[in-house]
């Protein structure tokens, strides 16, 4: 997804964990991994630090194969964190 500034949609609960989108775009283009969740085929996942060195998770889902619909960013759960790993 990395490039994909102005093909980002949000949805407003990303916001409800105070991540900013300009944190929110750092973190998709510069992802240290990035594939679907485990539980829903239709759903991504991008773990990242944005532009202040916060571990982030960050859920997606695709419109098309150009727009995605940013729907969760939260500091990363230590559930994730294996997938630093992958």
């Amino acid at each position: 997804m990395m490039g994909w500034d102005d093909c980002i949609e949000f949805n407003q609960a990303a916001f409800r964990q105070g991540i900013t989108a300009e944190n929110i775009r750092y973190t998709v283009n510069h992802p240290r991994y990035e594939g679907p969740l485990e539980d829903d085929e239709h759903k991504y996942i991008i773990v990242g630090f944005d532009q202040t060195g916060t571990l982030l998770e960050i859920l997606y889902n695709r419109i098309d194969d150009e727009t995605v619909n940013v729907f969760h960013a939260m500091k990363c759960r230590n559930i994730f964190l294996p997938l630093l790993d992958a």
